[in-house]
């Protein structure tokens, strides 16, 4: 497939703030103010709210079609340059029979989210644009005592200097939950630890491929229905997959890569992606290893390059990945790169 390019973002745009599913920014306001304060101040953008950015859950939950008429709205509005979650969720699949993808081709606009957003980013990919897979309003932006420089640099790199990007490791990294409902610990910076880098668990060769991904949890949600990945974004892919905050065992991990097994899909992709898992034990962490590695031998690929422990989950500071969007990956060195730009 063609992919079609966003326009980048430059000083002065406008970008809107979605809710395509969870109502958190509604229960969490100076949260939110937060994370749409530093990016205003960080990159010198202007944002504002599609019209039910800021419902409750409730309210939310109970207007499906309202959602996803919020990125309809976003999508047609000339002021607005790119869209850009609030946060995640859960149910945001109940968008897609009132979601438009034609307005999607139509107005190419940057989209970024993950978790959830995941619903939403495949849909892009299905419709030929490219998407990102990257930080939100509440999480990354809303950084307690300021946005990590991992975040604002590959941010700055991608999306307003469409820089050919060399990935590398966050220096640093947290999982740490101050809890939200107490303004006072917006103040309060996190603690972070050391990386010790992405582990390249096997292969040996330089390869290619276009970028395929996100929560593996809500890629469940598609499975056997119209808006699953269309069969070509398979062939050759480079897959990458997150765990959520809902920890799923390294078991469940297993059952679900089976699947993907069962349908063929091991046997195309070209290399398979894990992100650091939030709240797994460094034990869980190696038997999420063992446990895919158990499935590719299952399967017959031994020969898959498969890298884990990378920067674009749960856990912060996260890189932003462009879906759709050709990169190499080189074990030889420990190199993840772009092989064009992901915005015009």
């Amino acid at each position: 497939m063609d992919f079609v390019k966003p326009e980048r973002l430059k000083n002065g745009d406008t970008v809107a703030a979605i809710s395509l599913s969870s109502g958190a920014a509604h229960y969490f306001p100076h949260r939110y103010e937060a994370g749409k304060r530093q990016f205003e101040e960080t990159f010198g953008l202007k944002v504002i709210e599609t019209p039910h950015a800021l419902a409750s859950d409730d309210w939310l939950y109970a207007h499906p079609e309202a959602r996803a008429h919020d990125l309809h709205w976003a999508l047609q509005n000339p002021e607005v340059k790119a869209i850009i979650s609030t946060i995640g969720g859960d149910d945001s699949v109940r968008i897609l029979p009132y979601l438009d993808a034609d307005l999607i081709q139509k107005h190419p606009k940057i989209y970024m989210g993950f978790s959830d957003s995941t619903i939403t980013l495949l849909q892009y990919l299905n419709a030929g644009v490219v998407a990102i897979n990257g930080p939100v309003f509440l999480t990354c932006f809303a950084e307690n005592t300021g946005i990590h420089p991992y975040v604002k640099n590959n941010i700055q790199k991608l999306l307003f200097d469409a820089e050919i990007l060399n990935y590398k490791a966050a220096p640093n990294w947290s999982e740490q939950f101050l809890d939200w409902g107490v303004p006072e610990n917006q103040n309060i910076k996190r603690d972070f630890v050391e990386n010790d880098g992405w582990h390249w668990i096997q292969g040996s060769g330089s390869i290619e491929g276009r970028l395929i991904g996100g929560c593996i949890e809500v890629f469940e949600f598609l499975k056997g229905t119209q808006w699953w990945p269309k069969s070509e974004l398979w062939q050759d892919a480079i897959l990458f997959f997150e765990t959520s905050e809902e920890k799923p065992t390294p078991d469940s991990v297993k059952y679900w890569l089976r699947n993907y097994g069962s349908q063929g899909i091991l046997a195309q992709i070209n290399a398979l992606l894990f992100a650091r898992p939030m709240l797994y034990s460094d034990e869980e962490k190696l038997e999420l290893e063992k446990v895919t590695l158990q499935v590719l031998k299952e399967f017959d690929r031994e020969d898959l390059l498969v890298v884990t422990n990378m920067d674009f989950g749960h856990t912060a500071p996260m890189m932003p990945i462009p879906l759709g969007v050709k990169v190499r990956l080189n074990p030889k060195n420990k190199r993840f790169s772009l092989l064009e730009s992901a915005v015009i």
